[in-house]
């Protein structure tokens, strides 16, 4: 049998000696070494070699030709890091997206409608977006790959939908994070603030690009600490509602529903209705980043049904009923609401609800929650426009630069361009903040309307497609639970609100 051979105690010794020299050399603070720190800083942001897109053979080789066996792999092989956890996903659907939309741009919708159309338009844009997420969910367990949705319109539907659909919904994202700032901006004006709205848009502008370039995992952090706080603030803002509605205000009037019958339940008849669809869909937007995040995900398939179910519980308390209570403590005729053609058209209706209840200092604190929630949707948008861009390049639906993925894991280029359009929120320090607010709100609006749609058309594929493989629903390891039936609903109703705002472009509201 082999001796093992002696080592001696004086090798020991310098083998400890060595390491003790090493250690001691990075807190000695040696140049060679910050060197060699800063050379592994700068060589993570370097182009991953594992990255894949679809090459140029395929994609078009004589100009006719698409290769969506191709595309499926690039997006399946992305090189983005599955960092993010069951919480983060949670977190994401229940509170991710909300927003100025809910915050702020209810305030509009209810100037436009009254309490009655807030509530009625809220209430079916979130059907309708529980059919979606559900349908969306099914999908995204089962394929977890970059892009998401506007992956699936091209493999289930044709490719040009897909990139028309990729595009449409990296757009929707490219406007929403001006638009956020922009709506921060305004609520800001409530304080008298003597700081330039500039200042402000420089503040949050670097905020939102720091966080992402941390990596996904900085963004599902951020994500899981804001969504905790705007979670908290719509909880208390209802409980706070119930209160001062049935006259536990410091001046001890009742509520009740007075606003109701006056100034009235509708303004504006139908088409103050059908007005308030597009600002509810822009409120909804961000709840289909479940399915974008999964590709993103640790393990999609025990996360995502658990942060799917959670929408619908989003739905009902955090837009219904706090909305409900809004209707009831803001009167449609408020000339604080943005949207009336008023200097004072700058608050939140949530922050007015307080005012008049006369109490001090809360509605400082709504307004700094609008803040949080301004960071929180800004940093959602930098993450899904770039996911998606990066997306569109691995299927070759995009310059192919787009498709550059660092080392750890970031789309480098693509965050550059999603923070590009973030200097558009320097509309804010103009005279004209308001009425840029309202476009990019439609903007949004539209492309989410848009993107629900062809969700939900391409699950009716997806579902036949599955059926003519000889393939049971039992061997899906999530099932939709509005199934194909849902996704109609959906797809329609998305249909018909596309054709009422079309009408109402043509003959809009008048103020």
């Amino acid at each position: 049998m082999r001796k093992s051979p002696e080592i001696s105690s004086s090798r020991l010794r310098t083998e400890s000696d060595d390491r003790a020299g090493a250690i001691g050399s990075i807190y000695d603070a040696n140049p060679a070494t910050w060197r060699e720190v800063a050379k592994t800083a700068w060589d993570s942001f370097r182009q991953n070699p594992n990255y894949h897109i679809t090459q140029k053979g395929q994609v078009g080789a004589n100009g006719h030709v698409y290769d969506v066996e191709g595309a499926a792999e690039a997006t399946a092989t992305s090189p983005l890091a599955r960092k993010l956890k069951g919480r983060h996903l949670q977190m994401i659907a229940i509170g991710g997206s909300i927003g100025t939309g809910l915050f702020v741009g209810s305030g509009r919708a209810l100037q436009q409608g009254g309490p009655a159309s807030l509530l009625i338009a809220f209430s079916l844009i979130g059907g309708m977006l529980f059919c979606t997420v559900q349908a969306l969910g099914e999908m995204a367990v089962l394929l977890p790959v970059a892009g998401s949705f506007s992956a699936y319109s091209t493999r289930f539907l044709d490719p040009a939908w897909g990139f028309a659909m990729g595009w449409n919904y990296a757009i929707q994202w490219l406007i929403v994070l001006p638009l956020e700032i922009v709506a921060a901006a305004i609520t800001i004006k409530y304080w008298d603030s003597p700081i330039s709205p500039a200042a402000w848009v420089a503040v949050f502008l670097v905020m939102i690009i720091g966080i992402n370039l941390v990596g996904v995992k900085g963004y599902g952090e951020a994500e899981f600490v804001f969504s905790i706080i705007k979670v908290i603030a719509v909880i208390g803002f209802i409980i706070l509602g119930i209160i001062l509605n049935v006259g536990g205000g410091q001046n001890g009037d009742y509520v009740g529903g007075r606003y109701w019958a006056n100034p009235g339940a509708f303004n504006n008849g139908f088409k103050g209705l059908c007005s308030v669809f597009v600002i509810a869909a822009f409120a909804f937007a961000g709840t289909e980043l479940v399915g974008l995040a999964a590709a993103e995900t640790a393990n999609p398939r025990k996360s995502l049904p658990t942060a799917v179910k959670q929408v619908f519980w989003r739905i009902c308390l955090f837009y219904i009923v706090s909305l409900t209570l809004v209707g009831l403590l803001v009167p449609y005729s408020d000339p604080r609401l943005i949207g009336q053609s008023t200097s004072d058209a700058k608050a939140s209706p949530f922050v007015i609800a307080i005012k008049n209840a006369g109490i001090t200092g809360l509605d400082s604190v709504m307004n700094v929650v609008i803040m949080i929630s301004v960071l929180s949707v800004g940093n959602s948008a930098v993450y899904g426009s770039s996911r998606t861009l990066a997306a569109l390049a691995e299927q070759g639906q995009a310059p192919s630069w787009l498709a550059y993925i660092d080392r750890k894991g970031r789309p480098l280029k693509a965050i550059g361009v999603a923070s590009a359009f973030g200097f558009l929120a320097f509309l804010a320090a103009t005279d004209k903040d308001d009425d840029a607010f309202v476009w990019m709100q439609a903007l949004s609006g539209l492309s989410s309307i848009f993107t629900w749609g062809s969700i939900c058309l391409a699950h009716i594929r997806f579902r036949r497609a599955w059926r003519l493989q000889g393939r049971s629903l039992d061997e899906l390891a999530f099932r939709s639970q509005a199934g194909v039936i849902g996704s109609w609903i959906g797809f329609l109703f998305n249909v018909l609100v596309i054709c009422a705002q079309f009408w109402i472009g043509f003959s809009p509201v008048q103020p």
